[in-house]
């Protein structure tokens, strides 16, 4: 799976729309759109924020393994 397909699952498996997530990061839902679909490279920060948010670790967001682990 590639890393802008896993931050698209979390995020519908939230309930949350682009532009709450993109509210969270302090950015525009287009930029967050970008990122989700892989047009650019989210910045490591986000991915930090991103996984406090879900509770899963950076490897499951960035797709380097398929079983989520939850932050300790």
């Amino acid at each position: 799976m590639q890393f802008y397909q896993r931050l698209r699952d979390v995020r519908e498996d939230a309930d949350k729309t682009q532009a709450e997530i993109a509210s969270v990061l302090g950015t525009s839902q287009q930029q967050y759109a970008r990122w989700e679909s892989g047009a650019w490279q989210m910045p490591i920060e986000h991915y930090k924020t991103l996984a406090r948010l879900y509770n899963v670790s950076i490897d499951y967001l960035a797709g380097l393994i398929d079983t989520p682990r939850e932050l300790k």
